[in-house]
C-alpha cells in the first residue's frame, strides 16, 4: 500500500519558478519509480518527468533545459523543480509511485496539485 501527498503548487508568473514535492508512505512494499505527470481538463494526462530508484530519469521534451526531477530514497520523496515556466505549462500535476507490494508490481497516484502560470 502506498499513500502519496503532494505539495508545493500554485499561481507564478511567466518565467517564474516552482517546486513540487511528493511523500510517499509504503507499507509491506517498495517503490521502483516516481514521477509526474500533468492533465489539462479534455486532454489526456501526460507524463513530466519520471526518476527510478537506480536514477534513471526521463524529461518529456516539452520540459528538457526547464525542469528537474529529484529523488530522496531514503524518505521516499520526488521533487520537481520548474524553471522558466511558461502558460502552456498550466495544468494539475500529479504525482505517480509505480511500487512493488507483496510481489506485484502496482501504480499509485497522488490528488494532484494545481499550477497556474499567468500573468
Amino acid at each position: 500500500q502506498v499513500q502519496l501527498v503532494e505539495s508545493g503548487g500554485g499561481l507564478v508568473q511567466p518565467g517564474g519558478s516552482l517546486r513540487l514535492s511528493c511523500a510517499a508512505s509504503v507499507i509491506d512494499g517498495s517503490i521502483v519509480v516516481m514521477g509526474w505527470y500533468r492533465q489539462v481538463p479534455g486532454k489526456q494526462r501526460d507524463s513530466v518527468a519520471t526518476i527510478g530508484s537506480g536514477g534513471t530519469i526521463y524529461y518529456a521534451d516539452s520540459v528538457k533545459g526547464r525542469f528537474t526531477i529529484s529523488r530522496d530514497n531514503a524518505k521516499n520523496t520526488v521533487y520537481l523543480q520548474m524553471n522558466s515556466l511558461k502558460p502552456e505549462d498550466t495544468a494539475v500535476f500529479l504525482c505517480n509511485a509505480q511500487a512493488v507490494v507483496r510481489g506485484r508490481t502496482y501504480s499509485y497516484w497522488g490528488q494532484g496539485t494545481q499550477v497556474t502560470v499567468s500573468s
